[in-house]
């Protein structure tokens, strides 16, 4: 016995990956202060940028400690989506 509806598996799945989107851009918009007040502070690099958003006792989007690869991406959906400081 099949379970779900497979008629619309490609709209759900279109449907799910906005939804994630919108999730990471507004997420992204309430660190990303946070983020350019550090650099303002003279810590540019990713590792560093982590290292103080940990210490500063932010967590990720997913409750976790912040790696270099968590920073990137951030700065990255910055620059892509044309998300304001």
């Amino acid at each position: 016995m099949k379970l779900g509806n497979p008629t619309n598996t490609a709209e759900a799945a279109a449907k799910g990956r906005k939804m994630s989107i919108e999730e990471a851009d507004r997420f992204a918009q309430t660190v990303l202060p946070i983020i350019a007040s550090i650099q303002r502070s003279g810590i540019t690099s990713l590792r560093g940028l982590a290292i103080a958003l940990n210490n500063r006792g932010v967590r990720t989007a997913r409750n976790g400690q912040w790696q270099v690869y968590n920073v990137r991406n951030i700065l990255g959906r910055q620059a892509s989506a044309n998300l304001l400081l």
